[in-house]
């Protein structure tokens, strides 16, 4: 039993609700040309999804094993990662290599079912997983692209496989806010500076800072932009402007994200949501207030008199 509770840990399941990105597409949909389609549409974009969704899942997974069997020996040079299953001897190097190019190659065969379009996706994550291992995530800033450019591909897998369009605006958004939560992490890594070196280099939390502020002005910017551009207001009317004003709502998880990292805190969105109230109230209240623009009916007429 304790072996295979490592393999549960070291696949960590608790990360899959990153690949909640591959749902996007389906739910924006849905909320606009998606509303009109009949229900066997909306079934088989939602069949597609999901798909794509347990298929990102796994591979995902297995990349955690594979990169936990890969940096093992600098694993346990780092405070909190030393407890990770490889690094602290409960999976053996090998184990995770086994179980990890299994989940691989399991991942592939069930994007196959979504159509060669999700598979060719998922094959390029696999690909841009294997140039950051090799060379992409020991350069600062490209290492963070690189993770950021990862969840712009779920979006588009979880787009092909569904057969449904997909907006730039929504990928921009994916992009900058990704990179904004991986640069966040590296700002918790520098506390752990005296005992761990990270292998990208960053110099201090003044360059993170930098980058930080420009990500997270980017996603603001472009989340506004899009919110109150001709082409969303073409798709959801006046329900575009609601989502406009959720900004506030965005930049205080922004704000807090980087307080919690400004303080040495997890950077666990996760974490975050269970030990940070406010968190809480920009996350799930932008998720309840954005659902209620997105899909009340009553909503529309009402904001479309409102506001100009």
């Amino acid at each position: 039993m304790p072996a295979f509770l490592a393999i549960v840990r070291l696949l960590r399941p608790g990360d899959w609700t990153k690949s909640v990105f591959v749902l996007i597409p389906a739910i924006f949909w849905l909320a606009s040309t998606g509303r009109d389609a009949g229900t066997e549409a909306q079934h088989a974009v939602l069949c597609g999804s999901l798909v794509a969704l347990v298929a990102f899942c796994a591979v995902s997974s297995g990349w955690y094993c594979i990169n936990d069997a890969l940096d093992a020996a600098e694993d346990r040079q780092h405070p909190t990662k030393r407890g990770r299953p490889v690094a602290s001897g409960a999976v053996p190097v090998r184990v995770a290599w086994a179980v990890g190019l299994s989940f691989v190659v399991g991942g592939l065969a069930i994007a196959s079912l979504a159509g060669e379009a999700a598979s060719i996706v998922i094959g390029a994550y696999i690909g841009l997983q294997v140039l950051y291992n090799l060379r992409l995530k020991r350069t600062a800033y490209v290492d963070v692209a690189t993770i950021a450019a990862g969840f712009c591909l779920r979006a588009v897998a979880g787009a092909v496989a569904s057969d449904i369009p997909m907006s730039a605006w929504l990928l921009i958004c994916c992009f900058f806010l990704t990179l904004f939560l991986g640069l966040v992490k590296r700002l918790c890594d520098l506390s752990a500076a005296d005992q761990w070196k990270q292998r990208a280099g960053y110099g201090d939390a003044r360059e993170l800072d930098w980058l930080l502020g420009i990500a997270a002005a980017v996603t603001l910017l472009a989340y506004l932009m899009y919110t109150t551009s001709e082409h969303a207001q073409t798709l959801y009317k006046g329900r575009a402007y609601g989502l406009a004003m959720l900004s506030p709502l965005v930049l205080l998880a922004l704000h807090r994200f980087h307080r919690r990292a400004v303080r040495g805190l997890s950077d666990s969105p996760l974490a975050a949501l269970r030990e940070d109230p406010w968190m809480c109230v920009a996350v799930l209240g932008w998720g309840v207030c954005a659902g209620v623009v997105l899909f009340c009916d009553c909503v529309e007429p009402m904001l479309s008199r409102l506001l100009l």
